[in-house]
C-alpha cells in the first residue's frame, strides 16, 4: 500500500537557474549588476570576481564599495578571503587562491600555505564576530565529492552554534539568514583588518 508522504517545501528562486544551469550564456558568473561594466568573461565565479572589482577600481570605484560588492573580505599575495552569496548560515566564507587550479596537489607549496594561514586568521575574525561554538571548515575536490566550483578549488569557513538548526530548517527545510550580506561584509573586513 502506498501512503502519501510530505515532501520538502520549495522556495522558488527563479534568478538562480540560469546561474547553476548555465544556461543564460550572457552571465558572468560573481559579477553583480553593480559592477556589469566589466565585460569580460574568466569562465569562473572567484577569477570574475576578482578582475570585475579590480576593474572597477580601476576605473574609479572606490576599492571598499568595489569589493563589498564583489563580496571580497580579505586579500593577501597569493589568495583572498570571499563571502559565500549563497551562504550556510551568516559568516560562511571561502578562502580562494587566485591560481585557477581544481586541486591542492596542483597547487604551488607557497600558495597552499598562504590558504592555511589564511583559514587560520578567517577562524580569528569569525570567533571575534559571531562568537560561534564551532565551525565547519573544508574543501570538496571535484564535483562527486560536492564542488559547486570544480574547477577553482576554495576552502569554506563558517561559524557554527549549539542549536543552530532551527525549526525553520528542520520542519520547513529552509534556511532563514539574520544578517545582510553587506552587514557581513563591514564586520567581517573590519575584523580581518585588526587581525592583520
Amino acid at each position: 500500500m502506498l501512503r502519501y508522504t510530505r515532501g520538502m517545501d520549495h522556495l522558488w528562486t527563479p534568478w538562480r537557474y540560469a546561474y547553476i544551469t548555465d544556461t543564460d550564456v550572457t552571465m558572468r558568473k560573481g559579477v553583480p549588476q553593480e559592477l556589469a561594466e566589466w565585460t569580460g568573461d574568466l569562465g569562473c565565479v572567484f577569477c570574475n570576481m576578482i578582475a570585475a572589482a579590480d576593474y572597477a577600481i580601476e576605473h574609479g570605484m572606490p576599492r571598499d564599495e568595489a569589493e563589498c560588492l564583489a563580496g571580497i573580505v580579505a586579500r593577501a599575495e597569493r589568495a583572498f578571503v570571499c563571502l559565500n552569496r549563497y551562504p550556510y548560515n551568516s559568516g560562511h566564507i571561502m578562502i580562494v587562491p587566485y591560481q585557477h587550479e581544481g586541486s591542492l596537489s596542483a597547487l604551488d607549496p607557497a600558495i597552499t600555505h598562504e590558504l592555511m594561514d589564511l583559514t587560520q586568521r578567517s577562524e580569528g575574525a569569525l570567533k571575534r564576530v559571531y562568537i560561534p561554538d564551532g565551525f565547519n571548515m573544508g574543501l570538496n575536490v571535484g564535483r562527486a565529492a560536492g564542488a559547486g566550483v570544480t574547477g577553482h578549488i576554495h576552502i569554506h569557513a563558517l561559524p557554527r552554534w549549539f542549536g543552530d538548526t532551527n525549526f525553520m530548517t528542520v520542519a520547513g527545510e529552509t534556511r532563514v539568514l539574520p544578517e545582510a550580506l553587506s552587514t557581513t561584509w563591514r564586520r567581517l573586513r573590519d575584523a580581518f583588518a585588526t587581525l592583520a
